[in-house]
Order: C-alpha cells, then sequence, then structure tokens
C-alpha cells in the first residue's frame, strides 16, 4: 500500500504543478465566478466552491508532504555520502537533523565566519591579481 500511495503521490505532485493544472484551475475559478450572477451568488453556490477548494486542499496537503518528506530524505541520504566520502569532513554532521537548536545555531555561526573567511580572501586575491570583481 505504501508503495501504491507513494507512486500515486509522486505522480498527482507532479500533474499538479505544471502550468496546466494552474491554467485548469485557474478556468474553474473563472467558470465558477461568471456563474454567480447566474445562481445569484446563492449560498449553494459559494458552498460548492468552498467545500471544493476545502477538499482539494487537505488532500494535497498528504500528497505534497510525502513527496516532500521522500525528497528530503533523499538529498539526506545524498548529502551523507559526500560527507562521508570527502576526506577531512565532519562526520558528526551526518545527522545533523536530530541536533538541537542551539547547536544548530552555532555551527550556523561556524559556517558563517567561514564564508566570510573564505569570501575576504577571495576578494585579496582577486585585488592581487588586478581582477577587482
Amino acid at each position: 500500500m505504501h508503495e501504491k500511495f507513494r507512486i500515486i503521490a509522486a505522480h498527482i505532485s507532479y500533474a499538479v504543478g505544471t502550468a496546466w493544472a494552474f491554467i485548469i484551475a485557474i478556468s474553474i475559478i473563472i467558470v465558477w465566478a461568471v456563474t454567480g450572477p447566474i445562481f445569484h451568488f446563492s449560498d449553494k453556490w459559494q458552498l460548492i466552491i468552498n467545500t471544493a477548494t476545502t477538499i482539494t486542499t487537505f488532500l494535497m496537503v498528504f500528497v505534497i508532504q510525502n513527496t516532500q518528506n521522500r525528497d528530503g530524505r533523499a538529498v539526506q541520504i545524498k548529502l551523507d555520502e559526500l560527507i562521508r566520502a570527502v576526506r577531512g569532513a565532519r562526520n558528526e554532521l551526518v545527522d545533523i537533523e536530530e541536533i538541537s537548536d542551539e547547536e544548530l545555531e552555532k555551527l550556523h555561526q561556524e559556517f558563517q565566519k567561514l564564508h566570510e573567511h573564505y569570501a575576504n580572501a577571495l576578494e585579496k586575491r582577486r585585488k592581487k591579481k588586478g581582477l577587482g570583481l
């Protein structure tokens, strides 16, 4: 059952992310809006669009979350493999998603300092070579 849901969720997620899906959604809204005067903007007329959008949104939350969870896990595995394969990389970063927010902030600040250091070094190198970019 999980495999069937994964396949269906992937197909639905791809399909609703296309321009055609957006055009169809806009078309439905336009048709609904144009029919408003015909139905005298009745409660039933409003209920139709409210119910349809609520049900669609409710179901799409699960489909999109499934796809994002799967993509996120795949990216994490790829990154973990890169960290594992690179000599000198800190292997403790493999499980970084499990650390506390405070530890995550400390690491963020550390990497921010590294970024600034390398950006400054690159700028100095460019100036030295007369690139001035």
